[in-house]
């Protein structure tokens, strides 16, 4: 069976459409709104279309709608997709197929399309940096349109934020996990209705949470960098003040010191997520490295 999670709040416009082309798939599955404190009468429409409606009292984020949806789905295998109009859901068949051989499945927008430069510019920066981190090419990091097993996502529940940020997470706990990831090109519609992202706060608390969560799967990329900028810096200050005939090396003692102290915080930190993402996967063993 598959289940259809679609997270939504204030989507009136755009949900009954949505719901319908869902409904008209000829597939077994259950569709299942997660309503997040909408104030209009979204919920009203997705209980009269049928689908199975799970009411937030309070907004409390996509990302939690997300896990209430997962600990809801009856499905073995669960689709995401948002309510909004921007995702076809005709276009789910196509995910399940390829889901076969595969963990997840994520729908890679062209980000050229459907969104402001602002937006596209960002994205990219955030798709180079989360390549980074899991070390393979990830071409669409926020895409919100994805198939994965319910067994292969439930252990990652705890690391799921409550904010929009919970695609950048699933992602990079699947690749550092070592489950396989497959994208697989989809069109995108412009969002009906009112967006609920704040440009700004939004992409502050993005950048925020990213580097939390690349302490969290890959710390070493991040501290191995900041180990070798520091031990350069010291280096350089050190000929610098040969060269200048000054004889001042305090300065480059502490850079060279910083150096070691990150680059051992960086090897304790790896082998701690190593262990964490260990456990969450098999949680019976509790041990063991990746």
């Amino acid at each position: 069976m598959l289940s259809i999670v679609i997270p939504v709040r204030d989507e009136e416009e755009a949900i009954l459409e949505v719901l319908r082309k869902a409904a008209a798939l000829d597939l077994d599955h259950e569709i299942l709104v997660i309503d997040d404190g909408s104030r209009d009468k979204t919920a009203v429409i997705a209980e009269e279309s049928g689908a199975r409606v799970i009411r937030h009292p309070d907004p409390a984020g996509n990302g939690a709608a997300i896990k209430t949806g997962i600990r809801a789905a009856r499905g073995d295998v669960i689709v995401f997709m948002d309510g909004d109009g921007q995702h076809d859901p005709a276009e789910i068949p196509a995910l399940i197929e390829a889901l076969d051989g595969y963990d997840m499945v994520v729908g890679a927008r062209d980000l050229g399309t459907a969104s402001a430069p602002g937006r596209r510019w960002a994205n990219r920066f955030f798709n180079l940096f989360a390549s980074y981190l899991a070390g393979r090419h990830i071409p669409d990091l926020t895409s919100g349109f994805r198939a994965t097993r319910r067994e292969r996502v439930t252990p990652f529940l705890p690391l799921i934020p409550n904010s929009f940020s919970y695609t950048t997470t699933l992602t990079l706990s699947y690749l550092r996990a070592g489950y396989f990831v497959k994208y697989v090109p989809i069109s995108a519609s412009r969002r009906i209705g009112v967006s609920k992202v704040r440009p700004w706060l939004d992409a502050l608390r993005f950048v925020a949470i990213i580097l939390v969560t690349s302490t969290l799967h890959a710390p070493l990329r991040v501290f191995f960098p900041l180990s070798v900028l520091s031990f350069g810096l010291g280096t350089a200050y050190y000929f610098y003040t040969w060269m200048t005939d000054r004889g001042v090396l305090g300065f480059s003692i502490v850079l060279w010191t910083t150096s070691v102290i990150i680059l051992l915080l960086g090897l304790l930190s790896e082998q701690l997520a190593r262990l964490s993402l260990e456990r969450l996967r098999d949680p019976e063993k509790g041990s063991g490295l990746l």
